[in-house]
Formats: structure tokens, C-alpha cells, sequence
């Protein structure tokens, strides 16, 4: 009970959603689940980049990107806490009519299923939430 993921489908370009997902410090522009994002470094965001996200009802825990690969489509960053690390990956895969995003949210470590199980309903909302508002600002 560890792992959570949700996919939605998104009509744009995958440029647009890429665009998007990498451009962290406008998260809070159109998804709730994060009220502030600040970048820790600046320039383009690479592996090993750092942000810190404040989100509502979580402390605020900076993500380090562990994964950047546009051609792949794939984005992950993780943040860790003694006994806990979690990864959130973005993937996305183009179909037929439009890209299909994946978002997942992997708990690992001594504590990582205990919290995931004492989080689940908050991260069903927040991968929900998250997926809707990617979906309403990619297909502006």
C-alpha cells in the first residue's frame, strides 16, 4: 500500500505538457494541492535540481529531480525523511488522440507504507486534484 498512481489523458501537445510539468516554481497557478513552490537554484531545471513545496495540511519538504528525460517523457524528483522516501514520477505517453499522463507517488523505507496507508485519501485527492489541473491548464 505504498504506491499510488492516476492517469488522465490531456489534449495538447506534448511540448505543452512537458512545458508544464518542468516550469515547478507555476504550480501553484493552477493546481491547489501546492500554495508555493521555490526553486533552490536557478536556470532550467536538471537532475539534482531542488525545490521546496509548501502543500496544504503537510509540512513543506524539498524534492530533489532524480529523473529529466523530455524525449522519454519522464520527470521524477524524491524527498526522504529519516526512515521514509518518497518518489513522485510524471510520465507521459502519446496515443492516438493525445498524451496519456501518469502520476505516481511511491512510499519506501522503514515508515513508508505506515505513512502512505495514514495519507492514502489525501493522495488520491492530491494525484485527482493535481491531474485535473494539469489537464485545464495544458488545454488552454
Amino acid at each position: 500500500m505504498g504506491n499510488f498512481r492516476y492517469t488522465v489523458e490531456v489534449f495538447a501537445p506534448p511540448e505543452r505538457i512537458w512545458a508544464v510539468l518542468v516550469d515547478v516554481d507555476r504550480w501553484p497557478e493552477w493546481t491547489p494541492t501546492v500554495t508555493r513552490a521555490q526553486r533552490l537554484e536557478g536556470g532550467p531545471l536538471v537532475v539534482g535540481s531542488q525545490t521546496k513545496i509548501w502543500q496544504p495540511k503537510l509540512t513543506p519538504v524539498t524534492w530533489r529531480v532524480t529523473v529529466l528525460d523530455e524525449t522519454a517523457g519522464v520527470f521524477t524528483w524524491t524527498t526522504s525523511k529519516p526512515g521514509i522516501q518518497v518518489t513522485a514520477t510524471h510520465k507521459m505517453e502519446t496515443n492516438g488522440s493525445g498524451v496519456r499522463v501518469t502520476l505516481s507517488l511511491d512510499y519506501s523505507g522503514l515508515v513508508g507504507a505506515l505513512m502512505a496507508w495514514q495519507l492514502k485519501d489525501l493522495n488520491w485527492d492530491y494525484l485527482t486534484t493535481e491531474a485535473a489541473g494539469l489537464k485545464r491548464r495544458c488545454e488552454q
